[in-house]
């Protein structure tokens, strides 16, 4: 009998098991997960969760939940104090695009999945991969789940300092990944104000924008 990849044999990833997520958290008596199921086993996972949740009036009521599991990222705003200025990437987004974005450019932070790397060392991957720079300290000023109704991902936010020095390649992102990235040096006064008039649209981007327009 053949089994269901990704459940009982493995899926084009060789992974396992998908189904299982969830069925053992115990951390929240008000919550029984009662059954896990694989929807899709893509690159990344969508799963359907039945569970029983013990409301506010202390009534079970059982509900279905879907969760996309795409992992967990990181992001980060390069910013060069003495000229006022941050690092952004333009890149077309498809997403955003059919969900009424004029052209799908966005305007980000560089950022990218942990994939099998610790937080840090994923930014320092990505800033290298998508800007060209070689960053030197990094800050990790606050972590977020950026669509917690529906997407399991948790997004390390970074800050960094930069100097044109510290460009040491070109950027662009990795081309076999498919990734075709512009480097967009902006002044930061600049850069507030597309968010205020939806130039800048970019979750990651705004949030830490408004970050250092406070702490800097």
């Amino acid at each position: 009998m053949t089994g269901q990849p990704g459940v009982d044999v493995p899926d084009h990833r060789g992974r396992t098991g998908l189904d299982q997520a969830g069925r053992t958290l115990r951390r929240n008596p008000d919550v029984v997960v009662r059954d896990v199921e694989l929807t899709s086993e893509g690159w990344h996972v969508l799963r359907r969760t039945t569970l029983d949740h013990r409301r506010r009036d202390g009534t079970w009521h059982t509900v279905q939940r879907e969760t996309y599991d795409r992992g967990d990222g990181a992001t980060i705003l390069l910013h060069d104090d003495a000229r006022s200025t941050v690092l952004l990437t333009r890149q077309f987004r498809f997403p955003a695009y059919v969900n009424d974005h004029p052209d799908g450019m966005l305007l980000e932070t560089a950022a990218g999945l942990l994939d099998d790397d610790d937080p840090e060392t994923a930014i320092r991957r990505e800033v290298a991969e998508e800007l060209g720079v070689t960053v030197g300290p990094v800050a990790h000023v606050f972590t977020a789940y950026m669509s917690p109704g529906s997407v399991t991902e948790k997004v390390y936010f970074y800050a960094a300092p930069y100097t044109p020095l510290d460009r040491t390649g070109p950027g662009g992102g990795v081309a076999d990944e498919g990734e075709d990235i512009e480097v967009v040096e902006l002044l930061l006064d600049e850069a507030l104000a597309m968010v205020q008039d939806g130039r800048i649209v970019d979750g990651k981007a705004i949030m830490l924008l408004q970050w250092w327009a406070l702490h800097r």
